[in-house]
């Protein structure tokens, strides 16, 4: 482990990002399997999955408040902990019902964290001040790739109780090794802080809560559009572009890729450009390419189309996490969160009831147009967010 602590709690952090979209994505490669078990209808499984996003918007700003309390890192470990513990537990179901209930917990959990580890991540960044959020983010994302790759190759070989009792044992060795990491460095307290790391809660002033709500906003777009695509994307291309089910896997897989790519390289793109010309650059990208996405009359277009969607949204949801972060804190990243998972909650739903009144490709083009009022809310509060935040680097 490196021997600057500012170095060290990056690396740890990065593990928790990593592990995060690793337990994640090992549940959700399972969820067909454990639809047959509880011998539920679609319309079923549909309610017991809004338990995941359900339990995290509920849990996000009761995690701002423990955060403030206890610390960023003391409810990291727990809350990774507690992820990895209940994701045991959908696969010991046999209904709708308590497989919603326990996918309350598993999403309490999963809000918890993301909360926690995006707070200590904030704190991190502005004490470096270099923009380094979407290096965390993008850590998530490989994450998830490896979590879905490894339970693809598992499936065929291993019950889902046995498999996701395997990835609760190695959360819970990661969480044991890197938290015990994590609890050892002292947290770092940036000067350009608005409100304590701990204590009682500041009172935000009308503006700045008000930028907060906007950057919240900007998250809820990006959600919206990740959310979407995970649930509709292949389905489109299999049924609307004639395309067999392994390439219609892959038109999320040409998302995923390049949104994780965006992040990797999303700390040079930001000392580039800066925060505000990010979002604008990658909303208006996002927007373009889901037009062609949802619209392409052929599959290659398409599969282009999803791909520089991904590239577009990879770093609207950091940017808008670590900016409210700045202005407040876990109360701020709290807020964006839930609004943003609040855009993931009701992205699917949404593109289903559009593509029942018009068409799949026409809902999907709600995507495009949330990504380009990301890029306007960002284009239209660069002087307000530019008077309200430290300036530092390129932010």
């Amino acid at each position: 482990m490196p021997g600057n602590p500012l170095t060290r709690l990056r690396v740890v952090l990065t593990v928790f990002f990593a592990l995060d979209g690793f337990v994640f994505a090992g549940w959700v490669v399972r969820i067909p399997d454990i639809k047959e078990q509880t011998d539920a209808t679609a319309g079923t499984l549909g309610l017991a999955l809004l338990g995941v996003s359900a339990g995290a918007v509920i849990t996000m700003m009761l995690t701002g408040r423990l955060c403030r309390r206890y610390g960023n890192h003391q409810v990291t470990v727990v809350c990774a902990a507690l992820l990895s513990l209940s994701v045991a537990l959908p696969p010991l179901t046999h209904s709708p019902l308590t497989l919603g209930i326990v996918l309350l917990l598993f999403g309490a959990a999963y809000g918890g964290i993301n909360v926690a580890f995006n707070s200590a991540a904030v704190d991190l960044v502005t004490t470096l001040r270099r923009p380094i959020m979407p290096s965390f983010h993008a850590a998530f994302s490989l994450g998830g790739m490896v979590g879905a790759g490894l339970g693809g190759i598992v499936a065929a070989h291993l019950s889902p109780t046995r498999h996701l009792l395997g990835i609760t044992v190695i959360g819970l060795a990661v969480t044991a090794v890197a938290g015990r990491q994590l609890l050892r460095i002292e947290p770092p307290v940036p000067r350009e802080r608005t409100e304590p790391r701990k204590g009682p809660r500041r009172r935000l002033d009308g503006r700045t809560r008000g930028l907060v709500i906007v950057f919240g906003l900007i998250a809820l777009c990006t959600a919206y559009g990740e959310g979407a695509m995970a649930d509709w994307g292949a389905l489109h291309l299999k049924e609307d572009l004639d395309a067999s089910a392994g390439v219609a896997a892959a038109g999320y897989s040409c998302f995923a890729l390049t949104m994780t790519i965006g992040r990797l390289t999303g700390t040079t793109l930001l000392e580039r450009l800066g925060r505000t010309r990010t979002v604008i650059v990658g909303g208006s990208t996002a927007a373009a390419g889901m037009l062609l996405g949802s619209l392409a009359p052929a599959l290659w277009a398409a599969l282009l189309g999803f791909g520089v969607a991904g590239l577009g949204l990879a770093n609207l949801f950091p940017v808008a996490v670590e900016r409210a972060g700045t202005l407040a804190g876990p109360t701020g990243v709290a807020i964006a969160s839930t609004l943003g998972y609040g855009g993931m909650l009701l992205g699917p739903p949404a593109i289903g009831f559009m593509a029942d009144w018009f068409s799949l490709p026409a809902a999907l083009t709600s995507v495009a147009v949330l990504a380009a009022v990301a890029a306007a809310i960002g284009f239209g509060t660069r002087r307000a967010e530019a008077d309200a935040t430290p300036q530092h680097g390129s932010a």
